[in-house]
């Protein structure tokens, strides 16, 4: 009897397989195992020093506007463009920051939903000439005049992008004039025979222009007058008409997504900023007056929101120099550390 039960025992534990015999002779997770382990090797590349430098100076920007010219005067042309990306997503953007950040070697322009303005733009165009795309999408101090200085001044400009907003999209049709072609006072004998520059008033090297809210008229007479310029354009694997479309005409890109990439996207989170939705005039007359009243309050703490967590900076700065000037060790500590640059710079 015992024999028999040891004889049973010793056969299940040979059926027995630690070893699970099926996933060796599954394909799927053979194949998936190495891509696993590829991507546990694969490590996300750290920020480099100079990123992370941005990050602390955009992250207190407002603080330097005011000496903001003397501090990036010996700035290089990417690190003003950079800071000029973090102003814009801080709702900081505007003449003066623009002005004193434009650099000559700029190819790329991407002032979107700034508060930038027509004797702005046209100081930065004077200085900017070598423009190759241009966002003005969503401006509402822009006008008509400051986008034809725009179109007249960069004779190189390839791609623009206008239009999103109400303000932004009068503006664009007030200013489709000034991408016809001129055909008053041209001689030839054939129109074959002239070149783009001859015809084209404002801009002469633009082909594509990023407008997502065209009108049917708009979009009808600029494919009937103004043929050279594609509208719109859809990424397509085999570009347009044989074309590869840049990445800067496409609606989905921003112009100045590359230049910031590496650097934490918190320098430009505004602390006590909180997304509200936006309700339209008409449905605001339909409101009562105790809502009204509410939503105007919870509009104007959300706008004083940056000036508060600016107030609240200085305020912990003051208190930390207070700290230091009050405590006669941390006096000392600082004046032996201006001692030490002192000599250092003597020597």
């Amino acid at each position: 009897m015992e024999k028999g039960k040891a004889r049973d025992i010793a056969t299940s534990l040979r059926k027995l397989d630690l070893n699970n015999s099926k996933s060796k002779n599954n394909p799927a997770k053979n194949f998936a195992d190495p891509l696993q382990s590829s991507f546990l090797q694969i490590k996300k590349k750290p920020p480099s020093l100079v990123s992370l430098c941005l990050g602390v100076v955009g992250s207190h920007l407002e603080d330097i506007i005011d000496d903001l010219p003397e501090i990036v005067s010996t700035f290089p042309s990417h690190i003003k463009m950079a800071l000029t990306a973090i102003a814009k997503r801080r709702k900081l953007l505007n003449d003066e920051i623009l002005v004193a950040l434009a650099e000559s070697s700029w190819e790329i322009l991407d002032i979107s939903a700034s508060d930038v303005s027509d004797l702005g733009l046209l100081q930065v165009v004077k200085i900017c000439k070598a423009l190759r795309a241009v966002d003005i999408s969503r401006c509402n101090k822009l006008t008509s005049d400051g986008v034809s200085q725009l179109l007249q001044h960069c004779q190189s400009l390839e791609i623009l992008r206008w239009g999103g907003c109400p303000a932004s999209e009068h503006t664009a049709r007030r200013c489709l004039y000034t991408l016809k072609p001129n055909l008053h006072g041209i001689v030839g004998d054939s129109w074959e025979e002239l070149e783009a520059e001859e015809i084209a008033v404002n801009a002469p090297s633009l082909r594509w222009l990023v407008w997502p809210k065209i009108d049917k008229d708009s979009l009808e007479c600029l494919s009937s007058e103004c043929p050279r310029i594609i509208v719109n354009p859809k990424p397509s694997p085999f570009g347009y008409k044989g074309v590869e479309i840049p990445r800067e005409a496409l609606p989905s890109a921003s112009l100045d997504d590359p230049v910031i990439e590496d650097i934490d996207p918190k320098t430009w989170a505004v602390s006590g900023l909180i997304s509200r939705p936006t309700i339209s005039s008409d449905s605001l007359g339909e409101l009562p007056i105790a809502e009204r009243f509410r939503l105007a309050f919870l509009e104007r703490d959300t706008r004083l929101a940056p000036k508060r967590a600016k107030n609240a900076r200085q305020h912990q700065r003051r208190a930390e120099r207070d700290r230091v000037m009050g405590s006669s060790r941390a006096k000392a500590f600082a004046l032996a550390s201006q001692a030490s640059k002192a000599l250092h710079h003597r020597s």
